[in-house]
């Protein structure tokens, strides 16, 4: 049976609103939570930035019945050797509810430290080092490592029974191909079927077969489907841009400026943006059908009450008895 996760979005609301979202999320039937991990936001419209590890202890304490994920893109914001022994801890706290997904990142989270910004294939490179230095520590092995990070004698003393897996995130199939031969499972956003078959079929072919696969879905969900059309336009219209250039921009001020001229319609192409919980139903589907074994729902604009009390009556239900 495929679980259903909700997103949360550290980069819209409030730390104290997501933690509610979460709690109504559980009571909604959602098995899952997705917790994004920034230190901007991608516009001055959203407005919030969180620090997720501080949230996600509260968070999981709140809501037991639901697992979770987090994003996350360790070495440069993040040394990997204090990211494992955050994940380690919440394992330990948490045990089987807590995975952790990976990333090169993005800019502007990452290019606060003021250390270089990275090409795409060395950020991929350090990325991997970072995922072996993680890996060794909940091992309970006494790490040196010498490269595009470093780690001196570093060991980890509290370390949960079974640790986490590590997830990757690629947006591409080339990355998506490369990830199979490492990542214990996949993270990747929705998109037309044909591109998301080639995402899945490139981690299949590279090693991922058999391993978990989560989608987050972007969606825009309203009463009226105008009015979803326009909430998704206001807060994510940002969000749009090819990989190249989300993954370069440095502030939210940049964002809103490539921003700028998207236009509502645009939105269609890259949110699915409707009314009726039967169509959401209808495309959800697809996802299961291609494989998914998670589909973490992110309802862009601002109406959450809402989305997970009309997502719980009516397509949960219908999703979880497939």
């Amino acid at each position: 049976m495929t679980k259903i996760g909700y997103h949360a979005s550290h980069e819209q609301f409030k730390p104290s609103e997501l933690l509610q979202y979460v709690q109504m999320a559980q009571q909604a039937g959602f098995t899952h939570a997705l917790s994004s991990d920034h230190f901007h936001p991608w516009s001055e419209q959203q407005g919030q930035s969180g620090f997720a590890w501080s949230w996600l202890g509260a968070a999981m304490q709140a809501t037991p019945a639901l697992s979770y994920r987090v994003v996350c893109a360790p070495g440069q914001r993040y040394h990997p050797a204090i990211i494992a022994q955050a994940a380690a801890t919440l394992a330990e706290m948490f045990p089987q509810r807590f995975w952790i997904t990976v990333g090169s990142g993005q800019a502007v989270n990452e290019s606060i430290t003021g250390d270089k910004w990275l090409c795409k294939s060395d950020r991929n490179t350090r990325l991997k080092e970072c995922v072996d230095i993680m890996r060794a520590l909940w091992k309970g092995e006494t790490v040196t490592h010498k490269g595009l990070v470093c780690v001196e004698e570093a060991k980890l003393y509290s370390r949960p029974e079974t640790p986490p897996l590590i997830i990757g995130a690629a947006v591409t199939a080339q990355t998506a191909e490369w990830l199979g031969s490492w990542a214990d499972g996949l993270i990747t956003i929705s998109r037309p079927p044909e591109k998301l078959k080639q995402v899945v079929d490139a981690f299949r072919q590279g090693g991922g077969a058999g391993k978990p696969m989560l989608l987050k879905v972007q969606l825009s969900y309203d009463r009226d489907e105008e009015l979803a059309r326009q909430k998704a336009h206001q807060q994510w219209r940002n969000n749009i841009f090819q990989n190249i250039l989300m993954t370069e921009l440095r502030s939210p001020q940049q964002f809103d400026a490539a921003g700028e001229f998207v236009k509502p319609e645009e939105m269609n192409e890259h949110v699915r943006i409707s009314a009726d919980p039967q169509q959401h139903v209808a495309w959800l589907q697809q996802d299961v059908e291609l494989g998914f074994d998670e589909l973490l729902l992110h309802n862009v604009n601002r109406e959450q009450q809402q989305f997970i009390q009309v997502f719980g009556e009516k397509v949960l239900p219908v999703l979880q008895t497939n």
